[in-house]
């Protein structure tokens, strides 16, 4: 842990207000060299109006809000100094401050304070990084939910059922040499470490929609030529972005869109029509139109009257949405029937507002596959009536692995500093 007072801007510079961050043991005491007014008997939590000088020249007028330790974003004494937003200006008062003793924050460091003294756990430290990064509602919902400690909750949980595991084996290993004695029923053991284990998977299988979350809900629209593809297309993202004619085939590759829905973007992939043609061209089309469906979470699959739909191979995990437009209740052309889809959408994609929690840090997955792999093996193991001391090992790699998400154990430095270099200077 470093000791020494760091400073960074914290908003970009061209705006009408800019933010200056400082932490450290002597903030208060750097600070005070270059401003109006003493900081260093300053109570906590208070504004303070001055000047920024630069010896005698006023460089602008300025607010400082002063935060006191253990009471502050990082734990450590701290300041924000509000300024006029000029490049000018900020690369001043930054200059300033380290002639007087402060050090260029690097990326992410404020944070990592924060976490290094205890203000936040590591999966809430990475939160913060996702909500700067949050560009809808879905995403924004599941960051506040990790800012909140929603997985160190639920990993707090297992970690207790995990305990009560190991309480059990490591009595079976102090009287060990009472053979007559059983302090744990392997039964129940075995049961208790598959429940745990159905918990971990789920929470893994979840990085899968929280990704896609992430990254945009893709959405396959599938069907024959001429059935209404790019014109659902154009009536979705409200413009003309695809091609719409009377032509068959007109559509020879995927074509792609964002849109936000109930505050989840959804990417459209509007594809080739499928059908039976000897065009060497359209075929490579329908070929891709097949494989964009496979890639898709979500499938529109559109016909219109008296025309089939089309044959796919759709996976289990997928959502397939039947749509038969040029109908009383569907025509994408006039925009019938758009809301109800839209809303079939949106209820298509699970949220943290109504389901647990949704991994979407691959850091994360690779931790909760290790302990899944872990626990595999100590279930095995009470099935074949293993002996509790390479049972109690099982469990221990269980409870380190798990402890890597929130960072209850000693995380090597190498994670720490792969995890922070992600964030933006200033947080």
């Amino acid at each position: 842990m470093s000791y020494e007072t760091i400073c960074a801007p914290a908003t970009a510079p061209g705006g009408a207000i800019g933010i200056i961050r400082i932490s450290g043991p002597q903030s208060l005491e750097i600070l005070s060299h270059i401003f109006t007014h003493d900081l260093t008997k300053a109570q906590p939590n208070t504004i303070r109006y001055g000047h920024i000088k630069d010896g005698a020249d006023m460089i602008d007028e300025v607010l400082v809000s002063i935060f006191r330790a253990p009471h502050s974003y990082t734990g450590e004494d701290s300041a924000e100094i509000s300024c006029h937003g000029s490049h000018y200006i900020l690369n001043k008062v930054l200059e300033l401050l380290v002639q007087n003793g402060c050090r260029m924050a690097q990326p992410g460091e404020f944070t990592q304070r924060a976490y290094l003294n205890g203000k936040m756990d590591l999966s809430q430290a990475e939160a913060v990084a996702d909500l700067i990064a949050s560009s809808n509602k879905a995403t924004h919902q599941m960051a506040i939910s990790q800012l909140r400690g929603g997985i160190s909750t639920q990993l707090g949980k297992l970690r207790e059922q995990l305990l009560k595991l190991t309480s059990l084996l490591e009595l079976e290993l102090d009287f060990s040499d009472h053979e007559d004695l059983e302090f744990a029923d392997r039964t129940q053991l075995q049961q208790l470490a598959q429940d745990i284990d159905t918990h971990i998977s789920r929470l893994a299988q979840s990085f899968e929609v929280g990704n896609a979350i992430k990254n945009g809900i893709p959405v396959a629209i599938i069907g024959a030529p001429n059935v209404g593809k790019s014109t659902l297309l154009n009536a979705l993202v409200g413009e003309e972005r695809a091609i719409v004619s009377d032509i068959q085939g007109t559509t020879r590759d995927a074509i792609e869109d964002t849109i936000q829905l109930g505050g989840i973007t959804f990417r459209f992939i509007d594809t080739a029509g499928i059908r039976h043609t000897d065009d060497t061209i359209e075929n490579l089309g329908i070929e891709r139109s097949i494989a964009a469906a496979q890639r898709a979470q979500i499938i529109l699959l559109m016909t219109e009257p008296a025309i089939p739909y089309p044959n796919i191979p759709v996976r289990q995990d997928q959502t397939v949405i039947r749509i038969q437009n040029k109908t009383e209740s569907f025509q994408a052309k006039f925009g019938i029937g758009l809301e109800s889809l839209k809303q079939q959408l949106i209820e298509a994609v699970p949220t943290t507002a109504h389901s647990d929690i949704i991994i979407t840090n691959a850091r994360h997955y690779d931790v909760l596959l290790r302990a899944h792999n872990h626990l595999q093996r100590l279930i095995a193991g009470l099935h074949q009536h293993t002996s509790a001391d390479l049972l109690s090992e099982d469990l221990r790699l269980t409870l380190d692995t798990l402890a890597e998400i929130t960072g209850g154990q000693i995380t090597p430095q190498e994670t720490l500093n792969n995890i922070f270099s992600h964030f933006c200077v200033g947080k």
